[in-house]
């Protein structure tokens, strides 16, 4: 049995796994997640904000003290669209070094593909191959689609912090504001076909917070219950009638819902939006929101190949 440390650094979150794997299995000794919005402003500016940075700093020095403590033996840290995205990306894996002790690894968009597919599908039964994986994040959206292992894959520049910052101002959002963000988002889905025949899936999977929030929603959970949302159904009507309550709440309305995330309360409505113009665009009926994602990926590719 092998202790591995897996850290997962996106646009909006920062999250961590601290795992035991043995063999095909793969058990959670803790997971945390923090919001410190890394990408904020990088869509406008192209620089990560030194304050984003910092939000980031603190979260990483309270990650390497749980480490130290539970005795990880491997450690990975991946950084995805925003430290792709960003000119003052050398600033940041610098922080990370001096924080961490070792470096991000800043991978492109297909490796991030691949590590949500394989956590994804690892431990899903009952679900019919090929898949199609959709990890929605803050600054992408990564569309990957196969059965053991990976046939296809894209990112495209489509997330809930990059849609809400480029597109939805008001509260709650505009018609018009809301047409502008799904035409982007059907714009980068239709990049992404060219390279990914989604038409082939047999089942859509679902992951990262934007969708496992929807799915709390459309179960009408009374607090947010990962063991629940895991491996649900959720059908194309349930996404879509959340959707639309979503973005037409305002701040304050979606705060109070008993599932929300202080940090989704921004940019959920983006992220809803994004999984059901997804669902569209690609003919799924339904999607299995999964808890595992490329946290767990992360995890996996620790181990000797």
């Amino acid at each position: 049995m092998t202790r591995v440390a897996a850290i997962d650094c996106g646009t909006n979150s920062i999250r961590l796994l601290v795992a035991d794997v043995d063999g095909e299995t793969l058990t959670d000794v803790v997971r945390r997640m923090e919001i410190v919005r890394l990408g904020q402003g990088v869509d406008r500016t192209g620089r990560l904000a030194p304050e984003s940075i910092e939000r980031t700093r603190i979260a990483l020095v309270m990650y390497a003290a749980e480490l130290h403590e539970l005795g990880a033996e491997r450690v990975r840290m991946v950084a995805t669209s925003a430290s792709r995205d960003a000119s003052n990306a050398a600033d940041f894996r610098a922080m990370v070094l001096a924080t961490l002790g070792v470096e991000p690894d800043v991978i492109t968009g297909d490796e991030e593909a691949r590590l949500s597919f394989i956590g994804a599908v690892r431990g899903l039964v009952g679900a019919q191959p090929p898949y199609l994986v959709a990890d929605i994040g803050g600054g992408s959206t990564e569309l990957v689609l196969g059965s053991a292992t990976v046939d296809a894959a894209r990112s495209v520049d489509v997330g809930c912090v990059r849609m809400t910052e480029r597109h939805l101002h008001d509260d709650p959002p505009t018609a018009e504001q809301i047409a502008a963000a799904e035409k982007d988002i059907v714009e980068a889905i239709t990049l992404a076909r060219e390279t990914v025949p989604v038409e082939r899936a047999r089942t859509f999977v679902g992951l990262a917070g934007s969708v496992t929030t929807v799915a709390a929603l459309a179960l009408d959970l009374p607090e947010y219950d990962s063991t629940a949302i895991h491996h649900s159904r959720i059908s194309y009507d349930q996404v879509a009638t959340v959707t639309t309550s979503l973005l037409a709440a305002t701040r304050a309305e979606r705060a109070a819902l008993p599932v929300m995330h202080p940090g989704r309360v921004d940019v959920i409505g983006a992220g809803g939006l994004v999984l059901r113009v997804l669902m569209e665009q690609v003919g799924a009926d339904e999607v299995v929101a999964s808890e595992h994602d490329i946290l767990d990926g992360i995890a996996w590719s620790l181990l000797p190949r």
